[in-house]
């Protein structure tokens, strides 16, 4: 009888193949030939080019595993000291120790900083479920790192012009990485398959500078297959990721828009761009349908994103409702940054509920805390502010001195629950459910935030994690 393999049919077969490389390049011909025979991987299946791309492979693995069982050892012997401080500390020593995540913010130095890019980077995405950060860059290239190690794990090379916009999603259990770029066009990758680009989306006349997922949708049936994107041609574009077909051509912006940003439900979308405009889309009926238009900003807008349903009871009360929206309405809430150095929140009716000050340069990039009680801005001034909505919007934190120049972007760690991510992306990296759901669903929030940023000419990934 058969032992049993906890290895997929897939991941068993690429073993065997480091193994056959592994023996190739020790020159074991003879142990190779009789593995193959085997396994039934013949020369003529597996060829010694093909085995020439495994070499190396099984050594990788092996130093990883050793480095994190080391990692291991060290996080339990830190959790054992841990524990003993604990247990002999005083009642406001404990209190100190078990601060509220809720309450957790961005804190100098970053835990990592890491370096590789040749030019700015443009965009960062956590992928849901494992420890991985893609960064774009003006370098046309995008790379995928470890973050809790800090380690780079390769580059994807195929855009031919700078890549603008990274996003991890896609249908559940199949998440993929999208990217888009000034080459007007938009690729996929499997991060199952070693982030092989399996498609790559045409359709725009220009420019594509943003690309999210459309989280799954009831109302419309998409389960998570959907994917919007914004280009300089003026349009927005949704397609199907499982055909790469354009399904949707949505018009309407006067000028280019530059970001756009879908609902935690999957039935709104938030556009803005050099036409100062923010737009708020329907997209739950057969045709795409603009319900709202914000203005107010004066100059280009550069960011957007919908408040997460943790952030209403603050928001309600900085806007002047008397109720606090149910937590099921996705699209009450909303924030924009701009080239006017201000950031603007919106509620669902158009209206301008508060202006934050503080940035002395352009606004790139916004994300709402998880717990919805803080919104996090990075900019051009290099720096990156904690506004408290709970204070009517003070800024309650400013980092500066870490950044050497302009920071295009950031995005919050979405949180994770023993099978998979935490309701997806909002498109800003925000968990969709609020942390008290979350705690009581078994859902556990990340306090992890990247920015991207260029140092001179090269670009930076940081990494603030508690």
């Amino acid at each position: 009888m058969a032992a049993q393999s906890f290895l997929t049919g897939r991941q068993a077969e690429e073993l065997h193949k480091s193994i056959i490389a592994y023996l190739t390049s020790l020159n074991l011909t003879s142990t190779a030939q009789t593995l193959r025979a085997e396994l039934n991987l013949p020369e003529e299946i597996f060829d010694p080019a093909k085995a020439k791309q495994y070499e190396g492979l099984l050594e990788k693995k092996w130093t990883s595993v050793i480095r994190l069982q080391k990692k291991v050892l060290d996080l339990q012997s830190e959790n054992a000291h841990l524990k003993n401080e604990i247990e002999n500390a005083g009642p406001l020593a404990l209190s100190r120790k078990n601060q509220d995540p809720a309450n957790w913010l961005p804190k100098a130095p970053p835990r990592y900083t890491l370096g590789g890019h040749r030019l700015p980077i443009t965009s960062v995405a956590f992928h849901p479920v494992f420890s991985s950060l893609a960064s774009a860059s003006e370098d046309y290239t995008i790379k995928i790192w470890d973050w809790e190690l800090g380690e780079l794990e390769r580059t994807l090379k195929g855009h031919t012009k700078a890549v603008l916009d990274v996003d991890f999603g896609g249908p559940r259990g199949n998440t993929l990485l999208a990217s888009c770029s000034s080459d007007m066009s938009i690729k996929l990758w499997d991060p199952a398959d070693q982030y092989k680009n399996i498609r790559t989306l045409h359709g725009h006349d220009h420019i594509v500078s943003s690309v999210r997922f459309v989280p799954a949708n009831s109302t419309t049936g998409a389960g998570g297959n959907l994917l919007v994107s914004a280009s300089k041609d003026n349009t927005l574009k949704l397609w199907d990721v499982t055909t790469g077909y354009c399904v949707k051509t949505i018009e309407g912006h006067n000028d280019w828009p530059r970001a756009v940003a879908p609902s935690a439900d999957g039935r709104w979308l938030l556009s803005t761009g050099s036409d100062k405009a923010a737009r708020l889309w329907d997209i739950g009926g057969r045709e795409p349908e603009c319900r709202v238009v914000m203005f107010g900003h004066e100059n280009f807008n550069l960011c957007c994103t919908f408040a997460p349903s943790s952030s209403y009871p603050y928001l309600a009360r900085l806007a002047g409702h008397e109720k606090v929206p149910p937590a099921n309405s996705s699209a009450e809430f909303m924030a924009t940054g701009s080239r006017d150095k201000q950031i603007r929140l919106w509620d669902k009716r158009g209206q301008c509920i508060k202006v934050l000050e503080g940035h002395d340069n352009w606004v790139r990039g916004l994300v709402f805390h998880p717990a919805g009680k803080f919104l996090v801005s990075v900019a051009d001034d290099r720096t990156m502010r904690c506004w408290d909505l709970s204070q009517d919007g003070k800024c309650v934190q400013t980092l500066s001195g870490i950044f050497d120049g302009f920071v295009s972007c950031v995005r919050w760690a979405p949180g994770v629950t023993k099978d998979g991510p935490a309701g997806g992306d909002a498109g800003d990296g925000a968990p969709r459910q609020k942390v008290g759901a979350e705690a009581n669903g078994g859902v556990q929030m990340r306090c992890v935030v990247a920015t991207g940023s260029v140092d001179g000419t090269e670009g930076k990934v940081r990494i603030f994690a508690n």
